[in-house]
């Protein structure tokens, strides 16, 4: 027979952890959206005594549930490149050819970045390896929220390539461009679309269909070809 001491906690304790822990993860989620909303206002520059008081709070707060500023930022940037993550990889997924695929995912890209570029400078702020997430082939527990992102939009890119090189050059079989193109392309729409973001408004910056025009453009056809037509 097992001794009391083997029967665990009571239902009575059950509850109470359960609910205790429902409760830290709905003040974790909350304390998430004010300081999302913090650093859309003030900038990615926000201190943690900046975010707490938006929050009306004490550092202290945030300190407990995130540890750290990088904790806060990790953790946010887990909430904001998901969404991002979903909303390239499905816009990419719908489209019917290749290159409408690349155009769908850039265009949903620079719109998720445009939407908050303060939140977005922040998330992307985190140290990693987009070159080494995209040469991974499976998701790894320390992965930073923008190596998952990188990893699989990259596979999706090579499988992309994979099918039209096998349909427009079947005889080079497997073909190294399918590695390296989706990386160095990745690379070059971050680029591109950080160096957007940071124009200050005037006539002579691109507006958003203007700037996924051109980068498929460049990713299709290569710098010296017209961009991509607008559509009407």
């Amino acid at each position: 027979m097992n001794s009391e001491n083997d029967r665990g906690p009571a239902p009575e304790q059950d509850g109470r952890a359960a609910r205790w822990e429902a409760h830290r993860e709905s003040r974790r989620l909350d304390l998430l959206r004010i300081a999302r909303k913090a650093i859309h206002r003030l900038g990615p520059g926000a201190s943690m005594e900046d975010i707490a008081a938006e929050a009306s709070t004490s550092k202290s707060v945030f300190y407990r549930y995130f540890g750290d500023k990088s904790g806060l930022r990790r953790a946010l940037g887990r909430l904001v490149v998901e969404h991002m993550r979903t909303t390239v990889l499905e816009a990419g997924k719908a489209a019917p050819t290749e290159e409408e695929g690349l155009h769908q995912m850039v265009s949903a890209y620079l719109a998720m970045a445009q939407r908050s570029p303060n939140v977005y400078f922040f998330v992307t702020a985190l140290d990693h390896d987009p070159f080494a997430a995209g040469a991974r082939t499976e998701a790894a527990d320390d992965e930073e929220p923008l190596d998952t992102f990188f990893r699989d939009i990259t596979t999706m890119m090579a499988e992309s390539l994979t099918r039209y090189l096998n349909r427009t050059e079947p005889s080079t079989g497997s073909d190294r461009r399918a590695q390296l193109w989706p990386q160095a392309s990745i690379g070059m729409v971050r680029a591109a679309g950080e160096a957007w973001l940071r124009m200050p408004a005037s006539d002579a910056k691109p507006t958003h269909a203007e700037l996924t025009n051109t980068i498929t453009g460049w990713l299709v056809h290569g710098i010296s070809s017209p961009s991509r037509k607008a559509r009407s």
